[in-house]
């Protein structure tokens, strides 16, 4: 897999696998699928409502949590420092990690 090392030094894969319009039942499955031919970046968002989809496939495949790239996004109500701080854990307790390689704000305006 290509990468591409970000200004701050961290490993990035060129290429993901988004989940956006995946159902919260299937999207478990997609990642599991998705992991097995080897995506190493799974882009997922607190809009899509299957985190913890995303989280349950990542437990299950195995693989180490430091060989795999998660991105999330915080949902534009949830701009603003407390709101965005409590969001960021509910998404790490819905991906059941400690960490999340990228945060990006969703419709940054």
């Amino acid at each position: 897999m290509k990468t591409v090392t970000l200004n701050n030094g961290v490993v990035m894969p060129q290429i993901g696998y988004g989940v956006y319009q995946v159902s919260p039942a299937e999207c478990e499955r997609c990642v599991s699928d998705a992991l097995s031919v080897g995506y190493r970046m799974i882009d997922t968002a607190q809009a899509y409502h299957n985190e913890e989809g995303v989280g349950a496939a990542v437990k299950k495949s195995g693989i180490a949590r430091n060989e795999l790239f998660l991105v999330s996004k915080i949902w534009i109500s949830n701009y603003g420092f407390e709101k965005a701080k409590a969001s960021i854990d509910e998404s790490l307790r819905k991906l059941g990690t400690d960490y999340i390689d990228l945060m990006l704000l969703h419709q940054p305006f």
